[in-house]
């Protein structure tokens, strides 16, 4: 009820503020005929518009904690980023789609400075033109301009003390003299974290409980190079590229098992993992009017490989010559080859016709083997040792026209077209083909009601294919019969998504969306039993059986979702004080029904029965943030921030999750070039995830992971050369669609 009370009170207040009105209408009258003041934060064509150049906040951080700051953007994990708290983010620079990995994107967005940022785009349902999928958004970064000739860079140091002390650092650079430019950033670090595990499952006639914990070290290494070359004043050629490395050696899963609360066994599973990221962009553009119209292509290529090797091992618990163990080494290899062409044509009336053709070919390479222990020695298990190939080609086409009626009246329409053909085989067992065409459609209309009031719709239509890993038809156990295993059979999802939003003032919105998913896709918990014939010591027949729990990834039915966000971003007080709050209240139908493990291949003289897993889920959720920055001195070189957001229930199709919350605060001194930098995450330690799930059946399957997310973060930034220097260009990359699927 605190927290009600407390949610309540701070979104009143911002209300409370925007209606206040100054006694002196005379005086007022006589500072609107002299004041300009530039609007932060506005509704324009598409997309939301953050002027970060013109927000009190932007100086002195790092453009992933403004990213934070931009109003229907949030990170619960400070590793990745949400749009209005449900939809995930596709980053663009310039309207260009970067072309690094998640992790090595985060580490450029952390060590890129705030000053060297323009406006903050974001786009909720993107266009034809845009690379996404699913529900996917877009943040575009738009990056301050310059022609001088010279050099800047920034050094960055970070230390984070959490269960574990995790020190990190980066260093930019960047360079351009007359038609040449260069830009690169190296980060390292190391990562180890800690996560406290407890899980059970059952029904009426049996428990399981498992107690244990997580450690898993990491170490990191990326970087990127662009090289920009301007030939003359209309054509630019560049290369693009970029790498990112992580180990991860001496992962450690080690758990207790109990059933009907006798102690049963315990596991220990022990992982190390490498993965290796390199991609090339080559890049060519020619501007043909003057008017802004120009041609860019791109050749990329991608290589992603992983190597995973692990041992698990159970122990039983007062039984003698009862041990077990599982080998297994479970690599991935991506090969990614792609062109693209885009045009934009300018009209001399403003109008825009877009249109661009894309080709993407990849082939993914899986080699899995599994061996079991038995009578004393390691044994190849033929059901789980397989080899799979994926192929998949790839041709897009989309034409958009954009176009302005009047002062008040804009709208976009497009389509989008993609011919999918892909080929499955798991070597000497089975195959399969994918071949599929979609017609995409988009709409964007834009209403100004008057200079205070505007609305839009925006009606998109997208698909969801399975990322790479998700085909991989691996295990990963986590006990001998409780693991997850992901599907070469899953597919694609088709996503229909609409929006309609309300802007007033520049400062407040509202935005109502419904999201139908067909052929939605889940990892889902399956429960069942095996059981093979064998005989006792005595040589009579008997049957062993054993029950297992198995999160499958696969197709399960269709869900809707409705939301309604409303948020506020203003400053009061003269910009001492700048908020950022949003509230979001939603509600979700999942339905459908799961009757067989599209993965399961039992053994010969093992019969497997599985328990339906059905989904009928329809309740409603709520996430609100709460961002506020103070500034603390009249020099502008001392900032407090204090964060909170809260995360209510939500009843998804694996079950319900628990309330998250959070407070954050941080403390910044800004001093010549250099920025201090101290927070702390989840003050209270409430940030954990809780998940409940029971089948009408009364089989039930629960999970508690805690994190150990509280963190003390010291941070200094220096900035040095100079500072108004322009970046190199950046480029997009033709094969993006493909590495968001890594």
């Amino acid at each position: 009820m605190r927290t009600s009370l407390l949610i309540g009170a701070l979104f009143f207040t911002g209300f409370v503020f925007a209606q206040e009105k100054k006694t002196d209408t005379l005086q007022v009258k006589s500072i609107e005929g002299i004041t300009l003041k530039k609007q932060v934060f506005k509704k324009q064509s598409d997309r939301f518009i953050y002027d970060v150049a013109a927000s009190p906040i932007a100086k002195g951080t790092n453009t992933f904690n403004l990213l934070q700051q931009t109003p229907m953007i949030s990170s619960i994990d400070g590793k990745t980023l949400k749009i209005m708290g449900k939809s995930d983010a596709v980053i663009y620079i310039n309207s260009k789609k970067t072309n690094m990995d998640a992790e090595a994107l985060i580490e450029m967005l952390k060590n890129t400075p705030s000053e060297d940022i323009q406006k903050i785009e974001v786009i909720t349902v993107p266009g034809s033109e845009f690379q996404v999928e699913s529900t996917e958004g877009v943040i575009n970064i738009i990056m301050k301009k310059s022609k001088n000739n010279g050099y800047n860079g920034t050094l960055k140091l970070l230390d984070e003390q959490g269960y574990f002390n995790n020190p990190s650092g980066g260093l930019s650079l960047n360079v351009r003299k007359n038609k040449w430019a260069f830009n690169t950033n190296f980060n390292m670090g190391s990562w180890k974290e800690k996560e406290k595990y407890t899980l059970s499952n059952g029904d009426a006639t049996f428990r399981n409980e498992s107690y244990g914990m997580n450690t898993d070290p990491n170490k990191n290494y990326g970087g990127v190079v662009n090289i920009d070359y301007e030939i003359n004043k209309k054509q630019s050629l560049g290369l693009t590229y970029n790498m990112r490395y992580n180990k991860s050696f001496n992962s450690v899963l080690d758990v207790t098992n109990w059933q009907d609360g006798v102690l049963q066994n315990r596991t220990v599973n022990t992982e190390n993992a490498q993965t290796r990221n390199h991609s090339f962009n080559l890049n060519y553009e020619i501007k043909t009017d003057s008017l802004g119209s120009k041609l860019t292509s791109n050749v990329s290529y991608l290589w992603f490989n992983r190597d995973k090797v692990s041992d698990n091992e159970t122990f039983p618990i007062g039984i003698k010559n009862q041990y077990g163990a599982i080998r297994q080494s479970v690599p991935q290899i991506i090969n990614n080859y792609a062109a693209n062409v885009d045009y934009i044509q300018k009209t001399a009336k403003g109008n825009s016709w877009l249109m661009g053709i894309s080709y993407n070919h990849t082939n993914t390479d899986n080699d899995a083997k599994q061996d079991t222990f038995t009578d004393g020695n390691f044994v190849s298990d033929i059901n789980q040792t397989n080899h799979f190939i994926y192929k998949e080609n790839i041709l897009g086409a989309y034409i958009t026209y954009e176009r302005k009626f009047n002062e008040k009246l804009s709208g976009k329409i497009g389509t989008r077209y993609e011919m999918t053909k892909s080929t499955g085989e798991i070597l000497g067992k089975t195959d399969f083909d994918r071949n599929y065409n979609n017609l995409l459609p988009y709409l964007n209309l834009n209403y100004v009601i008057n200079a205070d009031n505007s609305i839009s719709y925006t009606f998109s239509s997208r698909i969801r294919r399975p990322r790479f890993w998700e085909l991989n038809p691996s295990r990963t156990y986590f006990t001998p019969d409780n693991y997850t295993q992901n599907n070469p059979f899953i597919l694609a999802s088709k996503n229909y998504n609409q929006e309609i939003s309300y802007m007033f003032k520049s400062a407040f919105y509202a935005n109502l969306s419904f999201n139908y998913v067909q052929d939605a896709s889940s990892q889902l918990p399956l429960q069942g039993t095996l059981s093979r014939q064998s005989e006792d010591e005595n040589g009579n027949p008997i049957t062993i059986t054993t029950k297992f729990l198995r999160y499958i990834r696969t197709n399960y039915g269709n869900n809707k979702q409705l939301g309604l966000t409303v948020g506020m971003n203003k400053s009061w007080m003269k910009e001492i004080w700048t908020t950022n709050y949003s509230v979001n209240i939603g509600y979700g139908m999942y339905s459908g029904t799961v009757s067989e493990d599209p993965t399961s291949r039992p053994a010969v003289g093992t019969t497997e029965t599985l328990i339906p897993y059905t989904i009928d889920v329809k309740n409603f959720n709520f996430f609100a943030q709460f961002n506020n920055s103070i500034r603390l001195s009249s020099q502008k070189d001392w900032f407090l921030g204090v964060n909170y957001f809260y995360a209510g229930k939500n009843h998804v199709e694996i079950g319900e999750s628990g309330i998250q919350q959070s407070l954050d605060l941080s403390i910044k001194k800004i001093s010549g070039n250099w920025t201090f930098l101290v927070e702390v995450y989840d003050v209270f330690n409430q940030n954990y995830d809780r998940l409940t799930g029971i089948q009408p059946n009364g089989s039930y399957n629960n999970i508690t992971t805690f994190g150990y997310r509280r963190i003390i973060s010291a941070g200094a930034t220096y900035n040095f050369g100079n500072q108004k220097l322009k970046k190199a260009r950046e480029m997009k990359s033709a094969n993006d669609a493909v590495k968001s699927r890594t």
